[in-house]
């Protein structure tokens, strides 16, 4: 092996050298190593994939469980006996009723209105017919909400 018009052998330059002088070595290595590392891309793909999966599913999840709510079989929770209740009933052709006294939507709302007014308001207790649209209930639910009335409850059957 000599080099091309100087008649001398060729030198092989020995690999530490060579990495120093910013040559590569190209090939298998002469030993295997460990990985110490660990690559955590896909795992993390697989992470967003289900979050992706079940952002789409939980709420279609939700819209196709039939619900039949007015019943309880468990006992009811004790009452404290110092609180004050007002009852609101709808029956099932969507009336409204304030105790036993049926009434408006309009005057209702006045009835709501002057219970934020006191300083200690009562506990209003909602009594939905079975039968009743949903959306009465939760639009009485709403009105007290926004006069900051808060101690709700709902009546169902034993």
């Amino acid at each position: 092996m000599a080099e091309e018009g100087t008649g001398k052998p060729k030198r092989r330059i020995p690999a530490r050298i060579r990495r120093k002088a910013g040559h590569r070595e190209f090939g298998r290595k002469k030993q295997l190593s460990q990985m110490t590392e660990i690559n955590v891309t896909p795992l993390l793909d697989l992470a967003f994939a289900l979050l992706i999966i079940f952002m789409i599913a939980a709420p279609v999840m939700e819209q196709s469980i039939k619900v039949d709510l007015p019943k309880q079989d468990s006992p009811p929770t004790p009452q404290d006996t110092e609180i004050e209740f007002r009852t609101i009933s709808i029956d099932e052709s969507g009336n409204y009723f304030w105790d036993k006294d049926p009434v408006d939507l309009d005057t209702l709302k006045g009835h709501i209105m002057d219970l934020a007014a006191q300083p200690e308001p009562p506990a209003i207790n909602i009594r939905g017919d079975r039968g009743v649209r949903y959306e009465k209930v939760i639009e009485v639910i709403d009105f007290m909400k926004a006069e900051k009335l808060t101690k709700i409850s709902l009546g169902t059957r034993k």
